[in-house]
């Protein structure tokens, strides 16, 4: 078996003793690349890229244009990106109030001002330490919106530190 073959067949396991866990979620959109949805390491939790794709490939904020082309809403994609972090913390169990810090990939800083408003719905002041920044390229045209997070939780059954 290949090395490349290895890699697909271990995907999502992790090597005894190592005290991390990483899962690709079910009913999420599948990774277009080889990463899980997140990965645990002791109380911290990464939440890889996560866009507004569904499962079944869509994407939210994304509608046919009359006459051709697309239109893209940046406060849908936002809170359908936010929902699906929030979606796969549960699975990992933990919640949008366990994240700690959120790095956040515009495609044009124009819709800062729209993501800014939806963001706002779920964090406030309060909330996670924040990085936005302005990318050439996402990894689907429809995109214009990517987030991944940080979150802290300790593991069930531990008080926190």
């Amino acid at each position: 078996m290949s090395a490349r073959g290895a890699d697909r067949e271990n995907f999502g396991r992790t090597p005894a003793g190592s005290g991390a866990q990483s899962a690709v979620v079910p009913g999420k959109a599948t990774p277009r690349g080889t990463f899980p949805h997140y990965r645990r390491a002791g109380d911290f939790i990464f939440v890889s890229g996560t866009s507004a794709r569904r499962a079944d490939d869509s994407i939210a904020g994304a509608e046919p244009a009359a006459g051709g082309g697309w239109s893209l809403d940046i406060r849908a994609q936002t809170r359908a990106v936010i929902e699906n972090v929030r979606d796969i913390l549960r699975s990992a169990g933990a919640d949008l109030a366990d994240v700690v810090e959120v790095s956040t990939f515009l495609l044009s800083m124009a819709d800062f001002g729209g993501y800014n408003e939806v963001y706002s719905e779920y964090f406030g002041f309060e909330g996670p330490a924040r990085t936005t920044v302005a990318v050439a390229q996402l990894p689907h045209p429809q995109l214009l919106i990517e987030i991944r997070v940080i979150a802290h939780r300790p593991r069930a059954g531990e008080a926190a530190t």
